[in-house]
Order: structure tokens, then sequence, then C-alpha cells
């Protein structure tokens, strides 16, 4: 029977017969009769990124002939080692013979990657294969833990932080509307400023459920100390919270710091217990377009229930996500199983460590405040008395450059611009962003 035939007879004899609300018509364009998620409309604006993104493209058709450069979004800019394109390409090619090709892989992620993210990334801290979860990133990742916590917990956030975790928050439903200054109801704003050395007053923080902290943080360079990371375990402890940690920036944290400094939040004594590690390999080894992450959920963490926060992960990771490219997950085994590998992209991570301090120079020869820089990628420049996205345009209309106005990390951001490392340092030095003076006047 002809397909068309098909369609007609269910049509007579199908689809009356469903209860459908008939599609809703009020002038303009036709609608649907769904109701739209109620929690949409509590977002501000954009999404703050994208943001950035279409005022650079307006700067562009005002000035066509600029030579914008990109201190802003944190796209990584440096070409990925060919050792690591080079497994990817030879995991690719062989997918194109009987013997190497494959399907789809565990949800979870292949099991070699998940060993040498273990052992390389976690020495000595007890972190098993099994707890560890390839995915696409750590933005993505942060996605399915609110997925996974569900509309009814309450959060905690660094102010200022990165908007995915209060942005994602408000979609799922866990705040109330935002005031005039920015906060949503529902959501606990540990201040993190130069005033407090950027690491909250704990005594004062309210009690909540999950527990947002980024270190080294986006977008204030702040490394939080051994000490301050106990602190924040000993919190946790004490309240019965999740912390999720977000190390998506620990390979900045140079070596020489690195033992007052934590890189994971695991070599903290009992974090097992209260946390969760997400982290990528977008800004260590330039894996922005490739796609890859991961998170760790020990075995030890449990709800008020005594169920294993571990189990219901891996149902939301099944359910919602079909596991990370198999060509990407090549390419991180690359980068963590030799030598060779490590030492590769820790060369990259050393450019964009050093366009950091040369910009850390350049503002404060100018006499700017500046904070961060150090062991993060992120430089975090104070503008006293003046609004951040007032701050952002007139860089960029006087210096073509893109940076970030802090306020897009929250209330805290205010005053502030976020400047980025990742970018090539032979571009940085032809563009007019050398020429101080057009820095100075701000």
């Amino acid at each position: 029977m002809p397909v068309n035939m098909i369609s007609k007879l269910l049509e007579k004899a199908v689809l009356p017969a469903l209860d459908v609300a008939p599609p809703v018509k009020i002038g303009g364009p036709r609608r649907t009769s769904v109701l739209r998620n109620p929690n949409m409309e509590k977002l501000q604006k954009g999404y703050l990124f994208p943001e950035i993104s279409i005022k650079r493209e307006e700067h562009l058709k005002k000035y066509p002939d600029a030579k914008v450069i990109s201190l802003g979004i944190g796209d990584t800019t440096e070409p990925i080692p060919s050792i690591v394109t080079s497994a990817m390409a030879e995991y690719a090619l062989a997918l194109s013979t009987p013997e190497g090709y494959q399907g789809y892989g565990p949800e979870q992620g292949h099991k070699n990657l998940r060993k040498e993210i273990a052992d390389k990334v976690y020495p000595d801290m007890g972190i098993k294969e099994s707890e560890v979860f390839i995915s696409d990133g750590a933005q993505c990742d942060i996605a399915r833990l609110q997925t996974l916590f569900g509309p009814n917990v309450t959060i905690a956030v660094q102010d200022p932080t990165f908007p995915g975790y209060v942005d994602n928050g408000v979609i799922m439903g866990q705040t109330g509307k935002a005031d005039d200054g920015g906060r949503y109801a529902g959501i606990e704003y540990m201040r993190c400023a130069p005033e407090n050395a950027f690491f909250p007053d704990l005594s004062r923080v309210r009690r909540t459920d999950v527990i947002f902290f980024c270190s080294p943080n986006n977008p204030t360079g702040h490394a939080a100390s051994r000490e301050q990371l106990r602190q924040l375990v000993e919190l946790a402890r004490r309240n019965g919270s999740i912390i999720v940690f977000d190390s998506a920036y620990s390979s900045y944290i140079s070596s020489s710091s690195s033992s007052s400094t934590p890189r994971s939040i695991y070599e903290i004594p009992g974090a097992r217990e209260v946390a969760i590690e997400v982290s990528s390999f977008s800004k260590f080894a330039g894996f922005t377009g490739v796609r890859l992450g991961w998170a760790v959920v020990p075995d030890e963490l449990l709800y008020s229930d005594g169920v294993p926060v571990a189990r219901d992960f891996d149902r939301v990771v099944c359910t919602c996500f079909n596991g990370a490219s198999g060509i990407a997950q090549a390419g991180g085994v690359a980068c963590l199983s030799t030598e060779e590998g490590r030492g590769a992209v820790a060369r990259v991570v050393g450019v964009y460590r050093e366009n950091a301090r040369v910009l850390v120079e350049t503002f404060r020869s100018l006499g700017k405040e500046v904070h961060g820089g150090g062991d993060a990628p992120y430089v975090w420049v104070r503008f006293p008395g003046r609004r951040s996205w007032d701050v952002f345009a007139e860089i960029l209309e006087k210096t073509h450059v893109i940076t970030v106005p802090g306020s897009g990390f929250g209330p805290g951001g205010e005053g502030f611009i976020r400047v980025s490392a990742f970018n090539s340092r032979d571009k940085r030095n032809s563009n007019d962003f050398s020429k101080r003076n057009a820095i100075r006047v701000l």
C-alpha cells in the first residue's frame, strides 16, 4: 500500500481517537498547546558567552577592517599536540576497517581512559577507574548533575562564579526569581572578593544541600589553599552537604605551589564522603572543540537514605548520554598515557600561563588592581566605580579587544572585567592592545 494512503488511513482511524488539544491560534503565528517551562522566564537576559559573541559581531559590522582580538570567552588557540591528534586520526582511520570499527561504547567511557585518569590525574588519592565517568565536557556534566539532584535541593555558589551553575539551577527549578541586584531567591551566594582573599567566611554561609566550588576559580583566578579546602570539606561533612568541585583549570597550578594549593578536592582527607569532582580536557589539552571531560563520583558518597550517589548518576548518564566520542577518548588517552603526551600538553599550558603573566604585568603597569593569572588562565581586573559592561564596551571600542564583564559572573563581579590568557602571543603583540595609552584612559 502506498505510503500516502497509509497516512490518510491513520488520519481517519487513529488520530481522531487521540485526546490531543488542538493548536492554539490567537492572531499571529500558530501556537501549540504546550506550556512553557516557567523557570525559563526567570533567567536573566541571554547566557553570558553567546552575548559576548553578539557584541563582537556588532563591533565587526561597525569596524569591518578591525583586527579584533579575543581575550574573552576562554576558547583555546594553540594547536593540539601532534601526538594527540595522531592518536585520534589513527582511531578514526581504523573505523573504516572491519577490524577497527566500533559503534556504541560504554556510556561511562572506555576503560583505558578511565584508568589513565584515575592513575595519572589522581595518583595516591584512592580514586578507582569505576568511579570515573567520561563525558563530553564539564559543562555538560554540571547540567547532568543538576538533573540528578532535581528541583528540591538548595545550592550555594561562589560569587562571582561560572554562570552555568546558577543558570542550570534556575532551569531545574531550584531557585526563585532574581532580585534587582541579580541574586536569585533560594541560592546562597558565597562572597569571594579581594577583601576576603577570594574565599568566603564559611561561618556565615547558610547550610545548603549542594555547594558548587571552582578552584582555580573562573573568573577570579584564585586557587584555594589546602587549608581553605580543608575548611570547605569540614563544612560539608558537618552540614551533610555535597560539594561539586570544578577542577577544570587545575593544570594551571604551578608545581612550585601545588604542595600548598591542591589540584583536586580528593587531596583533602574526608572529601570522598562529601564531594563530586568534574573536570575537562578543554583547557589543558585544547579540546574545546573536541569535547571531552569527566566526573568522579566516589563509592563512599551516599544520600541520606544510604543509596550511593554513583548509582543514580550512572543511571542519569545511561539515560541522557550515549557516551563520549571514541575519537575524542583516543586523544584523551594520548594526553595521559605517555610521558611524551603529558609533556606536550604541559607545554601548551605553559604558553597560556606566560600569556597570563604578561597580562598581569601590563595591567599592573597601568596602575590597575589585578588578581589571578598566577595559577589560572584568567586575570581579574578591578575598575572601581565603573560598571563592568561599560568598561567592556570602552575597551572594545578603543582597542578592539574582547574581554568579559565581571557582572556576568554574578553580583560580586560588578566593577571587574575578566581577561583570558587564551590567545596566540604573536597576534596579541601585533594588536593595539599593546599600546598602553589606549587603555590608560580607562
